[in-house]
């Protein structure tokens, strides 16, 4: 079964750091926020990170 790519912050990352690292193609960092909606809904900052996170460094995979 295939799996989407993750990967934990580095410390001092925040959505556009990972995204420019991770997924460079992705012109706007708040893609990832479209595809970790668990850290879009964390309340006290619209997609802050910790260095515990999974975040998703590719969109979700289609129903097989």
């Amino acid at each position: 079964m295939p799996q989407r790519r993750y990967v934990h912050p580095e410390p001092g990352d925040d959505l556009a750091a990972i995204a420019a690292r991770e997924c460079p193609e992705v012109e706007d960092p708040n893609t990832l926020l479209s595809w970790n909606l668990h850290l879009a809904a964390r309340p006290g900052g619209r997609g802050s990170v910790l260095p515990s996170d999974l975040v998703f460094v590719e969109p979700p995979l289609k129903a097989q």
